[in-house]
């Protein structure tokens, strides 16, 4: 039997309410999940009466299908949330008018205090943590805007411990998640930092260098405990980065990361000059060669990677991408006819590539299958994917055609806070760079793996190959050819002759 369809409206309303009460994002899939099962085991009950007695053989059944305690609290508190939600939706309820269609179950919202009264202290006692919870709003549990709810469109299986569906993403900014909108002890410099922000922004720089720029001058700020913005002197950054190199024995790399927050945060925030830093103590950065797979390593990882994980590596390593790179390519950016990707990159600097041959056939397999997903979603009625920059507003259109749709996109939807709009995003990054760790430890490679391996094992096997270290950095999309050169320390040296001048070589042969 089907599971009961919970209109997805109300459970908008039950995650901007969980917001509201400022439970934990890491809750809310958990809390969804319950509500559902109780809503539907509502439906279900052969009870003619709306009251108290449902909750109460809800609980039991959890209890009979072997739940923890904490999962039933857990339940507890999602249902109590759902009936306060109620209550302050429609605080003229009467108790006679559960059954006019507008609130489902709203008579429940009356069996809070009738179940503490319970003899089953045991589930009393749970229903009490509950009403506790609820007044205090969890207030250890605030997280970023990113949540995630349950879809209401399939039907999950029976209620078990293992259960884990698919969630929905409710979204508020792309930057939401960079830290930077945490309040402190003063005003001024949270005046300070979302100044900072806005000018990262209108550079578009990414959502982890305004995350990275927003955690130094943090730590920067607690370092001088508070002192106005407007006397920071460069004293004050010569002091902090000294604290770093000598007292917290940071890596030069961190050191560095510290000095160009910090260079960003007086230049562009502050509006001043930087000064110059003679004294401060720097640490060398030591000469990094990148780690390198061999063809056989990468095969053995790829074997143990399913689909699109596997997929999504093949072009890590088979066109030298970031990892950014390849979560954010889109079917339009592939041009089978010519044999070409066109990348976007860093610094809105795009570059073609060749795709590869060998994957050719199931690039154009995953294509079909972003087609079919993308017309279920324009049947469902979604508000279609997300775009750059300003995009959609020049075209209001773009975001349905299906030459825009993510080449990776994410299973679930992401709902828009602020409007309730119903949008696709990419693949995350967690979800890959989840899928690679376990794939490493499956295949036994004893080295440290990332996505960013295999740009370098790119690289270095077009290296091996003798190509021309100039082609090598056009495919790379560095601006420097210093950059590129990293990679020269990677490929061992076989040379076995003397040199000579080439003036020479037609003799020799």
């Amino acid at each position: 039997m089907n599971m009961l369809m919970i209109p997805n409206e109300m459970f908008t309303r039950y995650t901007t309410y969980l917001v509201k009460r400022r439970v934990g994002a890491d809750r809310h899939a958990e809390y969804k999940k319950w509500l559902r099962y109780y809503l539907d085991f509502c439906d279900l009950s052969l009870s003619s009466d709306i009251d108290s007695r449902r909750v109460r053989l809800f609980m039991e059944k959890l209890e009979e299908k072997g739940q923890s305690k904490m999962q039933r609290q857990h339940a507890a508190n999602a249902i109590s949330l759902y009936f306060q939600m109620l209550r302050e939706e429609n605080s003229s309820l009467k108790v006679g008018n559960a059954g006019d269609g507008k609130l489902p179950y709203a008579r429940d919202h009356l069996m809070l205090d009738e179940f503490e009264g319970n003899p089953r202290r045991s589930q009393a006692a749970v229903y009490r943590e509950g009403v506790s919870a609820l007044d205090s709003g969890w207030p250890d549990d605030v997280s970023g805007a990113s949540t995630m709810i349950m879809p209401v469109t399939d039907a999950p299986p029976a209620v078990t411990s293992q259960t884990q569906p698919p969630p929905i993403i409710i979204k508020s900014s792309h930057y939401s998640a960079s830290g930077y909108t945490e309040k402190s002890d003063s005003p001024e410099w949270d005046v300070l930092i979302k100044t900072l922000a806005a000018e990262i922004k209108v550079r578009h720089y990414s959502r982890n260098t305004l995350k990275t720029y927003a955690h130094w001058s943090r730590q920067f700020q607690r370092f001088l405990k508070n002192k106005p913005p407007m006397e920071l002197s460069t004293v004050d950054v010569k002091e902090y980065l000294t604290h770093l190199a000598v007292k917290c024995n940071v890596a030069a790399s961190t050191q560095n990361q510290a000095f160009n927050s910090l260079l960003f945060l007086y230049r562009h925030a502050l509006k001043r000059e930087f000064g110059q830093l003679r004294d401060v103590p720097r640490a060398k950065k030591s000469l990094y060669i990148p780690m390198v797979l061999s063809r056989e390593e990468i095969d053995a990882i790829l074997k143990y990677m399913s689909h699109p994980y596997g997929l999504a590596v093949s072009l890590l390593f088979g066109c030298g991408l970031r990892l950014f790179e390849c979560l954010q390519l889109r079917v339009r950016d592939f041009n089978f006819n010519a044999g070409i990707l066109t990348v976007h990159g860093k610094g809105k600097k795009d570059r073609n590539v060749p795709i590869p041959e060998t994957i050719t056939a199931e690039l154009k397999a995953q294509i079909m299958a972003v087609g079919r997903q993308h017309d279920q979603d324009l049947v469902e009625g979604y508000a279609g994917v997300f775009m750059e920059d300003a995009v959609e507003k020049k075209y209001p259109n773009a975001p349905k055609e299906f030459i825009h749709q993510w080449f990776f996109p994410q299973k679930s939807l992401t709902v828009l806070a602020e409007n309730g709009e119903r949008r696709r995003y990419h693949m995350h990054e967690s979800e890959l760079q989840e899928a690679l760790y376990n794939a490493v430890r499956r295949a036994k490679i004893p080295k440290r793996v990332t996505a960013h391996t295999f740009r370098h094992s790119f690289a270095t096997h077009l290296l091996q190959a003798n190509y021309d270290i100039r082609i090598i950095q056009t495919l790379l999309g560095h601006a420097s050819l210093k950059t590129t050169m990293i990679y020269t320390h990677c490929v061992p040296v076989r040379t076995v002759k003397e040199p000579k001048s080439p003036l020479d070589f037609d003799r020799d042969s």
